[in-house]
């Protein structure tokens, strides 16, 4: 395959970043767009010389490769089920679903099928995370705090649980991910929220979000999860090692040890770069670096909807230990 087909389901700001970099590779044409907002397509399908497609349907009569759904969390389901059932790679931005069962439904598609997919979980392709875990390597994590401190986005349907699944799914996510894979996976979450949504009409959401998280292999953790503010104030991950203290965030790594404090540079376009890069790739059959799998992100699905599900019904959610593939296991129960 000389040049990768590209068609994107989806026309809003996290399309237009994926649009803005697969144009700059030399293998990929744009080929489609669609999304419900004809206007939105029209515009981005312009921008990158591709066609403006009606739907899914016509989207697929391009005959596209792969194909991007880039779609908020409740619209997720549709353009994946059309596209497993035509076999088409695709590459899904997170969250993957607003609830557990439509992200298991299509997991459960995908690994029946076989097919090539990734999901949107760009901070693994952060430099600096292959050196926290090289850090880690031989040092068992005692404690995790992660952190996710932000405003409520210019978009109608965040505020609502039944669009979004409120700030810990839609946001909080990214972090979830990153815990799970510096400090293992967790098998008991205990969750609050304040029960005031923020000052945004039609908001059912918590503003503040907080969870005590238990894991596998005996560390402790919190996470804490805020929309009330102006300001993107902090996003990111502390961890605690014998002798050792990381914090990271998009922007680098702070290590703390034996000799001293020292801070390590990240380049997050770089990672938005990469995960595009590598699923490209792995579609061309020139790769393999999909870090993500649908699969793989089922797994942090199920941990933000554990923390979300505690802090709505003011009970321990207790998660079954995942094992390959992730797709077979719903892995949730609620203590009364």
């Amino acid at each position: 395959m000389r040049q990768c087909r590209v068609g994107l389901v989806g026309a809003g700001g996290v399309a237009q970043r994926h649009a803005r970099v697969l144009s700059g590779f030399d293998d990929v044409e744009l080929v489609g767009v669609t999304d419900v907002a004809r206007e939105a397509a029209s515009a981005l399908a312009t921008r990158h010389g591709a066609r403006v497609c009606a739907d899914i349907a016509e989207l697929l009569a391009t005959n596209p490769d792969a194909v991007y759904v880039c779609v908020p969390p409740f619209a997720h389901g549709p353009a994946e089920e059309a596209l497993v059932e035509a076999g088409v790679p695709m590459f899904v931005e997170k969250p993957v679903a607003v609830d557990l069962g439509t992200a298991e439904r299509i997991a459960d598609l995908v690994a029946r099928r076989g097919l090539r997919t990734a999901v949107g979980h760009h901070w693994r392709y952060l430099d600096v995370l292959d050196h926290a875990r090289d850090l880690l390597a031989d040092r068992p994590v005692r404690m995790v705090s992660g952190t996710w401190l932000d405003k409520v986005p210019p978009v109608a349907w965040w505020s609502r649980r039944d669009r979004s699944g409120g700030p810990v799914v839609e946001q909080a996510a990214h972090v979830l991910d990153l815990v799970r894979v510096l400090a293992g996976e967790v098998t008991e979450v205990t969750a609050y929220g304040n029960g005031t949504p923020p000052p945004v009409d039609g908001a059912d959401i918590d503003s503040v979000t907080t969870a005590v998280l238990r894991f596998a292999d005996g560390a402790v953790g919190t996470l804490s999860a805020a929309c009330v503010l102006g300001w993107k104030h902090r996003a990111g991950l502390e961890i605690l090692a014998d002798g050792l203290a990381l914090a990271l965030t998009e922007d680098g790594l702070s290590i703390r040890d034996a000799d001293g404090e020292r801070h390590v540079p990240a380049d997050p376009e770089a990672a938005r770069v990469a995960v595009d890069r590598a699923f490209v790739d792995a579609v061309r059959g020139v790769g393999d670096d999909v870090r993500v799998p649908y699969a793989e992100a089922l797994a942090t699905q199920r941990l933000a909807l554990a923390v979300a599900d505690s802090a709505r019904t003011g009970t321990t959610v207790r998660l079954a230990t995942p094992t390959a593939p992730a797709a077979l296991h719903t892995g949730v129960t609620v203590d009364a």
